[in-house]
């Protein structure tokens, strides 16, 4: 039987090996934008990738984290070779899939890894939890894809002025990052809050209940952030239209980098979620300090690379349809993490360009490949069932090894 420390290195070596797999690839695309439009250098926008993207783990990565650790298999809490096996599986299938360049999505090939050493450990299916993340997976293209089409279409109308349509666009998403769930904001029960939640609370500004725990007063701070950021960005649009449209794609793309950190970090984590609390007797902010370390250094390592060649791919976009493409990722992976349902962002930003492109589409600029999205739909059924049987075989594998099992 292996020691403790092996079989525990094995799998924070595998944890941060999955981290630093999804800091280099599932973290660039929000700034790339920003990139092809000279907004940012490609070693300046990498470099700010790591920080904001790391930062978004800590601060945002708890709830898909424990998902993924504690809900998708039953009646056995994950080991540490169980998650060795299921890490090193999704991180070597990514890695592999990013070097021949086929789109492996990260959240289904852990979800698979994890449900594949889960049952090889001897649990059960968690089919309720299934049926909710399948159903919100499905439900991802379908609405990223039409609010995306809606905001494009909104900001290519000549009936909309852009200093009309950008600065309410972006009092929309300073309402929103009023309400997002933050590690550092607690609540009285212990669960992650949010500023709008904490200032109203503390002041007990118009404690009255507009549904569920959501309150008046909640409503008004977050208005007024919303109010704020409207402000702000109409003021930077009328100094300067183009460059006004570019700094707000800058800002943009690094509120939806920190979304990135805060949805992905739960991949490389989760699976470790029972082991820190079982066997190293250690709050979660630890594990998940060390997957935003693992994304950092992905990011700096590997993001000026793919920051560059994402923001080639994205110049054709321009920024208005970038900007129509933003927002929902933006909107869908923070409900993601409320929910802790665990997502691949990758996924979330195709299905909005694919919404915004369509809205070229139809206006005659250049559409959505068929075939490309096809083969992208195939990648991720394929990427889940076989991220299971070989985590499923891996596990039994290493458990077979003397100085292992």
């Amino acid at each position: 039987m292996a020691s403790v420390p092996l079989v525990l290195s094995i799998a924070l070596s595998a944890a941060l090996f999955m981290s630093f797999t999804v800091g280099a690839n599932s973290n660039s695309a929000p700034v790339a934008p920003a990139v092809g439009a000279n907004a940012l250098s490609v070693l300046r926008a990498a470099l700010l990738v790591g920080i904001v993207a790391g930062l978004g783990a800590i601060l945002q990565g708890g709830s898909i984290s424990e998902t993924i650790g504690k809900d998708l298999v039953t009646g056995v809490a994950i080991t540490p070779i169980a998650a060795a096996a299921a890490l090193l599986t999704a991180a070597t299938l990514i890695t592999i899939g990013n070097t021949y360049g086929y789109p492996i999505p990260s959240a289904f090939t852990v979800t698979g890894a994890m449900i594949g050493s889960g049952i090889a450990l001897g649990g059960g299916f968690a089919v309720h939890e299934y049926v909710v993340i399948l159903g919100f997976w499905f439900a991802i293209p379908i609405v990223e894809a039409v609010l995306a089409y809606g905001l494009a279409r909104g900001l290519r109308s000549d009936s909309i002025p852009e200093t009309v349509g950008i600065p309410v666009l972006g009092g929309a998403v300073g309402y929103a990052l009023a309400n997002i769930q933050l590690t550092v904001i607690p609540t009285a029960s212990g669960a992650q809050g949010s500023v709008a939640r904490y200032l109203a609370t503390t002041s007990q500004l118009l404690p009255t209940v507009v549904g569920g725990s959501y309150t008046l007063g909640m409503v008004v701070v977050s208005a007024l952030c919303g109010l704020v950021a409207l402000v702000g960005t109409r003021g930077l649009l009328r100094r300067d239209e183009t460059a006004g449209i570019n700094q707000f794609l800058v800002v943009l793309g690094l509120i939806v980098v920190f979304t990135s950190g805060g949805s992905q970090v739960g991949l490389a984590t989760g699976p470790l979620e029972a082991v820190f609390e079982t066997d190293l007797q250690l709050p979660s902010i630890f594990l998940l300090t060390l997957g935003g370390g693992g994304i950092l250094l992905g990011a700096w390592i590997r993001g000026p690379r793919l920051v560059q060649a994402v923001s080639n791919e994205y110049a054709s976009l321009g920024p208005r349809r970038s900007i129509a493409a933003l927002i929902p990722a933006f909107l869908i992976a923070q409900l993601a993490i409320v929910l802790g349902i665990p997502i691949s962002f990758n996924k979330v930003m195709i299905a909005s360009i694919v919404g915004s492109g369509l809205a070229a589409s139809s206006s005659g600029g250049s559409g959505v490949s068929p075939r490309k999205v096809g083969i992208t739909l195939g990648s991720w059924v394929g990427s889940m069932l076989g991220a299971g049987l070989v985590s499923y075989g891996l596990y039994h594998l290493l458990t077979a090894v003397p100085s292992v099992g």
